[in-house]
């Protein structure tokens, strides 16, 4: 794998890279297993977030600790930090990275995570920005597809629900787009489509694109489903959120159509999407896909630091 020192976008890594750091999230499970390691000892890692997460800081946190270093945090920076004083993120990057040896950044703005990585004296690692990118998540999410299903060519693969705003999806998409013989589906309100840029990427690495209205017919067809909330924060009014809010939802009877080895995938919140007695189905992924992301968080915390 090449030298890595930020990570800030799915289309930076190649093949090669991705299939190395799967190789290494699955060497950290066994270090999980054992209890964790004291490989990054003295190290401190930042978790700068300037938008709410659970899933995401808690990992990375759980991650660096995990691997023996420290962590200091702030959870709701855009509210309790020098930035409601008027501090640029440049220079909010610049002084915490004489603090610690590697920045986790979330922000609400597409392109922050770049601008930070500019400025930087240490590693810099997207945990998204805005409905830009999310590349670590990608990245936990092929990991996820490669334990449920044992490969990462050959599937057909139905993007469900906010695919404009979805950060995830377009991260996905860039990683995915790498492997042979991937069909995308893309189920999704008329207003909330695939970006056209995210789109043809796909295209040409030779990855077929249809659009497709019904959900009962992709769940037919799929050996992954992968849902997304419709996200209330991006969108410009209420009304505009209210008239897609809840046009696709995973029910019992879209698990019925589902093909008996397919599985359900989210990133998680959820917010109506999926009814929860579809959490009882071997197929619902979607919890142990958030497990997954502290090895596969530990292999990327561990390789951004030891090529520093």
């Amino acid at each position: 794998m090449r030298n890595l020192r930020h990570l800030i976008s799915a289309k930076h890594l190649k093949k090669p890279d991705i299939l190395h750091m799967i190789e290494q999230a699955r060497h950290m499970e066994g270090v999980l297993q054992r209890g964790g390691s004291r490989d990054m000892e003295h190290m401190i890692m930042a978790a700068l977030f300037f938008e709410p997460s659970t899933r995401t800081r808690l990992s990375f946190e759980t991650a660096m600790l995990r691997l023996g270093g420290q962590v200091i945090s702030t959870e709701s920076a855009r509210e309790f930090s020098s930035a409601v004083k008027g501090e640029t993120l440049e220079d909010t990057i610049r002084v915490v990275a004489g603090y610690v040896d590697l920045i986790v950044l979330r922000h609400h703005e597409i392109g922050a995570a770049a601008r930070a990585a500019s400025v930087s004296t240490v590693p810099v690692l997207s945990a998204g920005d805005g409905a830009g990118e999310h590349p670590t998540q990608a990245l936990l999410d092929l990991y996820t597809i490669a334990r449920e299903k044992g490969r990462l060519d050959d599937l057909t693969i139905a993007l469900v629900g906010d695919l404009l705003y979805g950060r995830t999806v377009h991260s996905l998409v860039y990683l995915i787009s790498q492997f042979p013989g991937i069909r995308l589906l893309c189920t999704a309100p008329a207003s909330t489509p695939l970006p056209d840029d995210v789109r043809q990427f796909a295209l040409a690495h030779g990855v077929s694109v249809e659009l497709r209205a019904s959900l009962q017919e992709v769940a037919a067809e799929a050996d992954v489903i992968y849902q997304t909330r419709i996200q209330k924060e991006r969108f410009a009014s209420l009304v505009e959120y209210e008239s897609v809010k809840g046009l696709y939802v995973i029910d019992e009877a879209i698990v019925h159509a589902m093909r008996k080895d397919a599985i359900i995938m989210h990133p998680l919140p959820r917010a109506g999407e999926i009814v929860p007695a579809v959490d009882r189905d071997p197929r619902a992924a979607y919890f142990r896909q958030s497990h997954y992301g502290v090895p596969v968080r530990m292999a990327i915390v561990q390789h951004c630091l030891e090529n520093d």
